[in-house]
């Protein structure tokens, strides 16, 4: 059985998992006012820089120098890696790396003398494995906005197939002004708070964090995962399919039998832009699922892209042990057409299963499914 052993958030509500739940719990947000690089209006999470790099050094006194993506990256990893007990340089231990742009920020920095390959996901990669003295050559998952789901299937199958004993998944991006002018291009940013799934949503906030979680062949009480799918639907470069055809899909082939009342909780994608939350909503209609409480974590990090999928999905586990459902901050009128069970407010709930979801651009859509105690 494939089950999570250790966790941590990096991100501006804290440096640890229990910091971050305990923000979300709270009502806390990390998105605050700010512009981009044009002055134009717009609010995001950004990581606190200062803070980051001091952590850093105190941590690993290092004797080269990393980006701010690496170092949220190696410090995420490590708390992680620290409290799962494992040796990351054992070669029985895999490492996969989630993210959609990796040190892209370098672009904006011609004179930086990292060398030319820094900017490149592969070495992202290579210098994960090499910082923690793995022997393996680190897979790396960059699809858009699911690379954080996709990459706990990539090591689902891993762990599965006896490939590892043990696989680390670590996810980091930056908003960065290429980033930030990518989603300005299709007029997506919300200059206020994002609202999920609410009549008033205008489009997501961009958020900055690294998150990782290690999974391994074990027993025991716990949190596992229990396995994901993937399907895209090919719709458009960034639209996502009106009748939600990719996500219903994928939440089809993971559900496999499970009655729809069996799924206690649904992490949403919930990126409050006008076509996402809609296409969403529409899918969980055609799965059953209209009565199952849905919650988006976005209103709290932003979009956090490929770091998105594990870092919900840990909040989601902690929500899971706490047997406390998350509301959804900002959401108060359906904006959508089926009447879906968008959580407002956070109450006390059994919950035993949560599926995890992520859409992205090009139609690519992920479903992952966690569950207590199996």
């Amino acid at each position: 059985m494939i089950k999570r052993l250790a966790d941590n958030i990096i991100s501006p509500l804290g440096f640890s998992t229990a910091a971050n739940y305990e923000a979300v719990r709270r009502g806390e947000s990390g998105i605050v006012p700010g512009r981009d690089a044009a002055g134009t209006l717009l609010s995001l999470a950004r990581l606190d820089r200062e803070k980051l790099a001091d952590t850093f050094r105190s941590v690993f006194r290092p004797r080269e120098r990393y980006t701010v993506a690496e170092q949220a990256l190696l410090l995420s990893v490590h708390y992680a890696v620290q409290e799962a007990g494992i040796d990351p340089a054992d070669p029985r231990n895999g490492f996969v790396l989630s993210t959609t742009k990796g040190n892209i920020e370098l672009l904006g920095d011609p004179g930086h003398d990292l060398g030319p390959d820094r900017i490149h996901l592969w070495h992202t990669a290579e210098l994960l494995g090499r910082f923690f003295r793995n022997p393996n050559t680190p897979l790396t998952v960059s699809n858009a906005c699911i690379s954080g789901a996709c990459a706990q299937i990539a090591a689902f199958n891993l762990l599965k197939d006896k490939t590892y004993d043990h696989v680390v998944v670590a996810g980091v991006d930056l908003a960065s002004d290429f980033i930030i002018s990518g989603f300005q291009s299709f007029k997506s940013l919300d200059e206020d708070r994002c609202r999920p799934f609410d009549a008033r949503r205008k489009g997501l906030n961009l958020g900055e964090a690294a998150a990782s979680l290690v999974y391994g062949n074990a027993s025991g009480s716990g949190s596992y995962l229990l396995g994901g799918c993937i399907r895209n639907d090919a719709n458009h470069i960034s639209g996502p399919s009106r009748t939600g055809e990719g996500l219903y899909r994928a939440l089809s082939a993971v559900m496999g039998g499970l009655s729809p009342d069996k799924v206690a909780f649904i992490n949403a994608h919930g990126t409050a832009t006008p076509f996402n939350d809609q296409m969403e909503a529409v899918a969980f209609a055609r799965a059953g699922l209209e009565k199952t409480p849905v919650f988006s974590l976005k209103p709290h990090f932003g979009h956090t892209l490929g770091a998105a999928g594990l870092l919900e999905a840990i909040i989601s586990i902690e929500s899971m042990k706490a047997g406390v459902g998350i509301g959804t901050r900002g959401f108060e009128e359906y904006g959508v057409s089926e009447q879906i069970n968008v959580i407002r407010d956070n109450f006390k709930h059994e919950i035993n299963s949560v599926l995890k979801l992520a859409s992205g651009f090009g139609g690519s859509n992920a479903a992952v499914l966690i569950r207590k105690n199996v």
